[in-house]
């Protein structure tokens, strides 16, 4: 079976927000519902990845260092601000692939902040197949306080309602 085209027995389930690439515009902006960082998130990324690292660990090291507390590892606020935009739905079923992205990280995110991902369309562009486009988002995270902790471009690949109806 090729994945690209689902046979009728494995047709796409698309979810009831779900944007094909002609959906999309230029311009188009959403706000993911909000999460709090706990300090299980610290944990868990931390046992996950080896990353031990004191200032993400350690109290009492932390309180030295330029942020005064422990912080979340960067790689986990993006791998949560990734689980936010999926809760809008945008993806489900019409998503083929995160294709890259371009991110910078601005300020640390800490044990109970609470964070939101903000997404604006910035570009489209078709492919050499019809049945697939290529959606640019810019992409932030932002904490209670309206504050960028990240942000950059996010590259994903969708289908095309032509997909859709073959």
């Amino acid at each position: 079976m090729n994945i690209m085209q689902p046979d009728s027995e494995n047709a796409l389930s698309v979810g009831p927000n779900a944007l094909y690439f002609e959906d999309f515009v230029v311009g188009n902006e959403w706000k993911t519902p909000r999460r709090t960082i706990a300090e299980a998130d610290v944990v868990m990324f931390a046992a996950m990845t080896g990353d031990y690292n004191p200032v993400h660990t350690d109290e009492l090291f932390a309180q030295s260092t330029p942020f005064g507390t422990r912080i979340l590892h960067g790689p986990a606020v993006f791998a949560i601000a990734t689980g936010l935009e999926f809760r809008l739905g945008l993806k489900e079923g019409t998503a083929i692939a995160f294709l890259g992205m371009e991110w910078n990280l601005k300020s640390p995110v800490l044990i109970g902040d609470t964070i939101h991902v903000y997404q604006r369309v910035e570009s489209l562009r078709p492919t050499k197949k019809p049945a697939r486009g290529i959606v640019t988002f810019w992409v932030e995270v932002r904490n209670q306080k309206g504050d960028v902790c990240q942000e950059g471009q996010w590259k994903v690949m969708f289908h095309t309602r032509a997909q859709a109806s073959s």
